[in-house]
């Protein structure tokens, strides 16, 4: 994504380049990714050519950042929970 991101449209065969893995595997990933509706894919002749969707990124992103906030105060909550219980085991 990032790479999208920076680069604009890429065809799938650059974008494999940069990375240990088989054009079948990279072509998996980029399904996952047209399917959430993170990126499009376009066909010109033979080229495959992938291209972020950037609305639908910081939508995602949007989101994300919501739910970061909320998390965090879930994990300080089960952390000051743990440290009472861990505090009541030593006193027993």
């Amino acid at each position: 994504m990032e790479r999208l991101a920076r680069h604009g449209e890429s065809q799938v065969t650059a974008l494999v380049k940069p990375f240990h893995m088989s054009l079948p595997a990279l072509s998996r990933h980029v399904r996952v990714l047209e399917h959430a509706r993170l990126v499009r894919r376009r066909r010109q002749g033979r080229l495959h050519l992938i291209q972020a969707r950037t609305a639908a990124v910081r939508q995602a992103q949007q989101w994300i950042e919501t739910y970061i906030a909320g998390w965090g105060t879930s994990f300080d909550a089960l952390d000051q929970l743990l440290e009472r219980e861990q505090r009541k085991g030593k006193k027993k």
